[in-house]
């Protein structure tokens, strides 16, 4: 069966063609011109990844991307943003809202299809990880969950494959352009100040078990990750 992937634009004319090539990639495509419709189609069957325009009528994509990131059904599916909004600050309140990658309009099918493999690949490597604990701090690779104190903890995907890296890596002091390379892989396109924005996120995901402080900012090298104060 396809991956299926659903569009979530309220224009039609960019839906028919992202779908169109989708289907060039093998991908079967979905469509959605607002939230609403976006619930109804992950109701009806829950999408591999998701494309997500910016703007929408009623509610914003980001705003759309925050709801899903709090929902057991959809906390795990991958979301790209697809927006006219090249700005940096635009690019890092998608990633803060927990989207896993953005495409600036205009796109080519190309790119638009590179990003989606890159996205999926990174998907796929996160469901063969194995399990490991740091600490009090433990994930469960094979039902892919975090748990601190042995309580369960929600957190998304990119995080997830962040905080994998480090529990496999402790002690270990890592530049942002080397996470970059073992995280998000050396043949994605990604600024550094990612990076940034993930860790932020990830401390903020642990700080109500008071385990935020294993993610250590070293100044002038990068990050380390640490059962030491």
């Amino acid at each position: 069966m396809h991956k299926r992937i659903l569009i979530v634009d309220d224009e039609p004319a960019i839906r028919e063609m992202v779908a169109f090539a989708l289907r060039k990639g093998e991908y079967e495509p979905a469509h959605a011109g607002d939230a609403r419709e976006a619930q109804e189609a992950i109701a009806e069957r829950v999408p591999d990844l998701i494309l997500l325009d910016w703007m929408l009528p009623g509610t914003s994509g980001i705003e759309l991307a925050r709801r899903w990131r709090r929902e057991d059904l959809t906390r795990e599916i991958p979301i790209i943003m697809l927006t006219a909004r090249g700005e940096e600050n635009d690019r890092v309140g998608g990633l803060e809202a927990g989207v896993d990658d953005y495409v600036v309009k205009p796109f080519s099918s190309r790119e638009l299809l590179a990003r989606i493999r890159a996205v999926m690949r990174r998907s796929r490597e996160d469901d063969e990880d194995g399990s490991v604990r740091v600490g009090d701090l433990r994930i469960d690779g094979t039902a892919h969950r975090v748990f601190a104190h042995d309580e369960p903890v929600q957190i998304g995907p990119t995080e997830y494959r962040l905080l994998h890296f480090f529990m496999t890596h402790p002690e270990r002091v890592y530049t942002r352009s080397q996470l970059l390379d073992h995280v998000w892989g050396g043949n994605v396109y990604v600024e550094e100040r990612t990076v940034d924005v993930h860790i932020r996120r990830l401390r903020k995901t642990l700080e109500p078990s008071a385990l935020d402080g294993m993610v250590q900012t070293v100044r002038g090298s990068g990050y380390r990750f640490s059962a030491s104060p």
